[in-house]
């Protein structure tokens, strides 16, 4: 079938499966030989993918980078695979690694990596860890709504409380402020910093692009919460996506630092492998007079394509357009006193904590 001809998946940011580009045959569905009547409800079921969740079996928890593009070495991602659904996530082809499709898929088979935290305590004790900033999640959400159920995020932040390890966060869902009582004692301890992740201010567009994640609003108010509890809060303007919300950065920044964030950061979108073709069907369904628009100044920003791995550029984009964009960043940021200061968040509180039992009375010895 075509993909005009696909039934909207209901709350999902894909309508469809792209094709694996690990995988040489593609399954796609005829409705044509389907009867209309017979089958309404098996149809109907089509728009309500269900979600599934699915072991993780990772034998590590902590990923290492040495890109000069991301400000950390070091992350942890308790989920693969991410409920939120934003239709732009630069994250989904990793899912075709696990034979999956970066389209539906993505959104509703979620592997998720149960033993996480043990994991994570087991890293931390090695004798020669050497503490970093920690960033969590480095590819996908770590508070999408399974972690409402699933708390594993919130176990990785008690390990990481008990040995006062710095850690960052990047979220688009209001639900990290549930964690208020891990992250404001590290934040006392200068080992903790949240960034809120927004795109626009608009509550319609969010639900369109990003069907699952918290309200604009709802984001703000995780900033002041967490500035209130004494946790240094950020925002991310994120993606930027030319011609569709580029316009709001300076409002975006703005409601920010109104609402207590000390710090703000911003990423062009990026359009890898599948993503392009899924968020080109977005526009089609859901902005198609822009469409034209959009495409262009993505183009401009990457060199006359829709996406551009190159380090250096492949988050901010290059050309004329990206330097204004960046222009108004930097004066929109300087009028509302942001980034002012040094992000505060760093590993000089490390401490291993101390064994218990006959290990505990042998330190007395040393």
């Amino acid at each position: 079938m075509t993909r005009d001809d696909h039934p909207l998946a209901a709350g999902r940011g894909a309508r469809v499966n792209t094709p694996n580009r690990f995988e040489r045959t593609h399954h796609e569905l005829d409705l044509s030989e389907l009867d209309a009547a017979d089958d309404a409800d098996y149809i109907a079921s089509l728009g309500r993918p269900p979600t599934e969740f699915l072991p993780d079996r990772s034998r590590t928890v902590v990923c290492r980078n040495d890109s000069p593009d991301v400000g950390f070495e070091a992350s942890i991602n308790p989920y693969r695979g991410c409920e939120h659904g934003c239709s732009y996530c630069y994250a989904r082809p990793g899912h075709e690694y696990l034979g999956y499709s970066a389209g539906l898929d993505f959104e509703t088979r979620i592997l998720v990596k149960h033993d996480a935290p043990e994991l994570l305590r087991r890293e931390l004790m090695k004798p020669g860890y050497e503490p970093k900033v920690l960033a969590i999640s480095g590819v996908t959400d770590p508070y999408q709504p399974a972690e409402r159920r699933l708390r594993l995020t919130r176990r990785c932040l008690e390990v990481l409380a008990e040995f006062r390890h710095p850690v960052g966060i990047v979220t688009k869902n209001r639900l990290v402020v549930r964690d208020l009582d891990l992250l404001a004692p590290l934040a006392a301890q200068g080992a903790s910093g949240v960034m809120l992740s927004i795109t626009t201010l608009d509550a319609g567009l969010a639900r369109e692009l990003e069907p699952r994640t918290s309200p604009p609003a709802a984001r703000l108010e995780a900033i002041r919460a967490l500035a209130a509890a004494g946790v240094p809060a950020g925002v991310m303007v994120a993606p930027v996506i030319p011609g569709l919300t580029d316009h709001e950065m300076p409002a975006i920044l703005e409601a920010a630092a109104a609402a207590g964030a000390r710090v703000a950061g911003y990423v062009m979108l990026r359009l890898p492998l599948a993503v392009a073709p899924l968020f080109e069907d977005w526009l089609d369904k859901h902005r198609p007079a822009v469409k034209d628009r959009v495409l262009g100044r993505i183009r401009a920003l990457r060199g006359g394509r829709l996406n551009d791995a190159r380090f250096g550029v492949r988050l901010l984009g290059e050309g004329p357009l990206a330097d204004v964009i960046r222009q108004v960043f930097h004066v929109a940021c300087r009028q509302h006193g942001l980034n002012r200061e040094r992000w505060p968040v760093s590993p000089s509180a490390f401490r291993r904590p101390e064994p218990s039992g006959p290990g505990r009375q042998l330190r007395l010895f040393e």
